[in-house]
């Protein structure tokens, strides 16, 4: 999934958000062919406002779709020059103590995503690498726990679900945050969920993550 390696906000000054993206630095990246049809198709498979029900008061929305990516480790550059990239779409919605990023793509062809998974969500170099790479980019106040894959619904031909731990430190508290990570794919589509939470609320928030990502694969044009 090309989204995942990408490092956006989470909870307070936490940044861990995608983390296992096929886009890597140097000169085999992917073709970015952006078409009216994939971007409609992208947009329709983020988090919307109503998606998230009432009884919260929630900020943010629309957010430009990062298209450059780099991968943590310089061992590890899986191929992306022969996929090409049609639509891209991202929003990214906060209430008190929660932060829900979602990031749709679209490529030209299902073949590309079925690549796309192999390269960079099955290869056994990836989490080793985003453990790694992880671990590198949190300041001072944060320490990295661990990354590994959990339990989750298979809702589309590919389903895949990680959770990473941080201990965020302030003046008054050390609290443990947890960074799920749902990836969903089909057709030509690729979608990130990722959900920020203290881990404690975990009962709460991994069902409404899972209802979020089946509404996503839902909206998955095929």
């Amino acid at each position: 999934m090309r989204s995942i390696v990408r490092m956006t906000g989470c909870v307070g000054v936490v940044a861990v958000g995608a983390l296992l993206s096929a886009g890597v630095a140097g000169a085999d990246k992917e073709k970015v062919r952006l078409t009216a049809a994939g971007r409609a198709a992208a947009r329709e498979a983020v988090v919307r406002l109503a998606d998230l029900g009432a009884g919260a008061r929630w900020t943010g929305g629309v957010r430009k779709a990062d298209l450059s990516s780099t991968m943590p480790c310089a061992g590890y550059r899986p191929k992306q020059s022969d996929l090409v990239l049609i639509g891209a779409a991202k929003t990214v919605w906060k209430t008190t103590g929660l932060q829900i990023a979602s990031e749709a793509q679209v490529l030209k062809t299902p073949a590309m995503v079925r690549l796309d998974w192999k390269r960079t969500v099955l290869a056994p170099q990836v989490l080793p690498c985003l453990r790694r790479g992880l671990a590198k980019s949190l300041p001072t106040s944060q320490r990295f726990i661990s990354l590994r894959q959990i339990a989750f619904p298979r809702l589309a031909t590919y389903t895949r679900a990680y959770r990473a731990l941080i201990d965020v430190t302030t003046s008054t508290a050390t609290t443990r945050v947890m960074v799920d990570i749902a990836l969903v794919g089909r057709g030509r589509s690729e979608i990130t969920l990722v959900t920020t939470a203290a881990l404690a609320a975990a009962p709460v928030v991994k069902p409404a993550e899972i209802r979020l990502a089946r509404l996503l694969a839902a909206r998955i044009r095929t």
